[in-house]
């Protein structure tokens, strides 16, 4: 499939798809249309010229050991098999002028949901962008591996569309290990003999195609006994964005934690300061809006006995919660020294330790990190670290030829789906049909409430207390003209139901479990459906500067 059969069908505005259960925050979209409305709380406008200019000025004239950082990313990426432009980007962080477009996500199973190949397209076209505007200065994408979330339920399955154009939910299961439990960095856990039986529900679940033996191949190569959850993450992604340049960063490394140990050292030392600052930020933020996350007294996890459990202050000392183990100061500050791999941080502080790394000049967010970033800013603050500009990842949804001949054929848009496609499929069967129910039932109840409007006086001069009587046959009348009016859209839809089954098969593809297809999707069912190119011509497809929903035809 050469680029030029790409169509882009139309761009939606985030705000017509608000409407939508757990779519898209007030604050998220405020941030992408208005974002003086936002502004004290985020450190820099992402469309503007000139604190693009202060942030990098800011970073420029930070202090910060670059070396003992490049050499770690080095060693990691070098580990991970990586091209020789990766290198170079990797070398180049040595340089002052050189700066970091930033992204991160859980390792997710086949690389997850579909959004995690969107933020990372975006920072690699992000990254190149600013070069060209700012030539003086170059800028390295960097993909931070969240390897140590313990989710693994989260990361452990994935979405496809099966042989019956239905969505398969398929799940990979470690032996011995419960996906409802804590297994501790999920990033570290082995593969092993499961894969079998989890690569015999992916061949019997995908359509056969051209492209199906290579991508197997590929999948099978990357996701094989002994590699972890990171490494097969790592491979997979490697081999996709081939000669991107791409950087991955996995801060569990020792040596990494050992420089983020003066992170977890302050953290430590004054809680709850930290959490306080959060509060009082999310305080303020709440007048307007929500509050994304929920800080902790202290914001940081501890591994242990298997698992990654938060530290939390206890009388004497400290505590993992949900264990019995307690800590005295001393010793949790005498195992951070000795054994900093132990710490690993939660949400609230994992941007402070990314970019006390890191020269971030941009961080690529999806909706929900747009959200929880403004509750950080005071904490960038505490710590003395530069944040970075938040820039909004591509949102896109792919239509397919035969989904786009079901939107043609019945005059639909994107957004219909998005909404209600029951009542999509109500105003269908209302269009085919020869009796227009809402205009037959609306004039019966309207004869209906004129019939006993008109009962009222009469039966009130006889006695008042009838009036009481004349309510409720009322209520009564409606309530059967209701269940009568269910009855008929249901008799009707039945009777173009072959037709409207083509309406759900197409909100299957375009909104598949009630969601946004890049929230729930695996990107194998489009690499076995278009191949392995699929990728070079998406990111020619992709815009990044429009800040609205990309619905693209295929």
């Amino acid at each position: 499939m050469p680029p030029e059969e790409y169509k882009i069908l139309n761009w939606v505005d985030y705000r017509e798809l608000s409407s939508t259960e757990g779519a898209f925050s007030r604050l998220f979209l405020d941030y992408v249309n208005d974002f003086q409305r936002v502004e004290k709380f985020y450190s820099g406008n992402f469309r503007n010229e000139q604190d693009w200019l202060k942030t990098i000025k800011v970073l420029q004239d930070r202090l910060l050991k670059r070396s003992p950082v490049v050499q770690i990313l080095a060693n990691q990426n070098r580990n991970f098999h990586c091209g020789v432009k990766t290198l170079a980007n990797i070398d180049s962080l040595l340089n002052d002028t050189t700066f970091a477009v930033v992204t991160g996500q859980q390792v997710g199973l086949f690389t997850g949901p579909l959004y995690t190949i969107y933020k990372t397209l975006t920072m690699i076209k992000l990254a190149d962008q600013l070069g060209k505007r700012f030539p003086d200065f170059r800028f390295v994408p960097v993909f931070w591996l969240e390897g140590e979330d313990h989710d693994y339920e989260e990361v452990s399955k994935i979405n496809i569309l099966n042989t019956s154009n239905d969505i398969s939910t398929l799940q990979y299961t470690i032996e011995g290990k419960s996906p409802d439990k804590n297994v501790g960095a999920v990033g570290a856990l082995q593969f092993d003999n499961g894969l079998t039986a989890f690569f015999t529900q992916v061949e019997q679940a995908l359509v056969q195609t051209e492209f199906r033996p290579k991508v197997l191949d590929l999948f099978r190569t990357a996701y094989q006994k002994g590699m972890t959850f990171n490494k097969a993450f790592v491979h997979l992604m490697n081999v996709l964005l081939e000669d991107s340049g791409l950087i991955f960063l996995d801060p569990s490394d020792v040596e990494l934690k050992k420089l983020l140990a003066p992170v977890f050292q302050k953290e430590l030392s004054e809680t709850p300061k930290n959490c306080q600052l959060v509060i009082d930020q999310s305080a303020e933020l709440e007048k307007q809006y929500h509050a994304q996350v929920k800080p902790r007294p202290i914001n940081l996890f501890f591994f242990h006995d298997g698992g990654r459990y938060p530290v939390e202050p206890h009388p004497d000392g400290y505590a993992l919660k949900g264990t019995r183990q307690h800590f005295s100061k001393d010793h949790l500050q005498s195992l951070l020294q000795t054994s900093p791999e132990f710490f690993s941080p939660n949400v609230v502080l994992r941007p402070i330790c990314q970019d006390f790394l890191l020269p971030t000049v941009a961080y690529v967010a999806g909706p929900s990190e747009i959200a929880y970033f403004a509750q950080f800013k005071p904490l960038y603050q505490a710590f003395s670290i530069p944040e970075p500009i938040i820039y909004p990842r591509a949102s896109i949804t792919i239509i397919e030829e035969k989904v786009e001949k079901v939107f043609q054929r019945f005059s639909l848009q994107f957004a219909d789906f998005v909404r209600d496609v029951e009542l999509v499929k109500q105003k269908i069967a209302a269009q085919m049909s020869d009796v227009n129910l809402d205009e037959l039932f609306a004039n019966a109840y309207s004869t209906i409430e004129g019939t006993i409007d008109s009962l009222k006086a009469p039966l009130q001069g006889i006695d008042q207390t009838l009036l009481g009587a004349v309510e409720n046959t009322r209520g009564k009348a409606k309530s059967n003209l209701d269940g009568l009016r269910e009855r008929a859209i249901a008799a009707q839809k039945r009777q173009h139901e072959v037709l409207l089954r083509q309406i759900d098969k197409a909100a299957v593809h375009v909104f598949p479990l009630s969601d946004f297809q890049e929230r729930k999707l695996n990107i194998l069912y489009l690499l076995n459906k278009y191949g392995l190119e699929f990728l070079r011509w998406l990111h020619t497809e992709i815009q990044i500067d429009k800040f609205k929903h990309q619905v693209i035809r295929l």
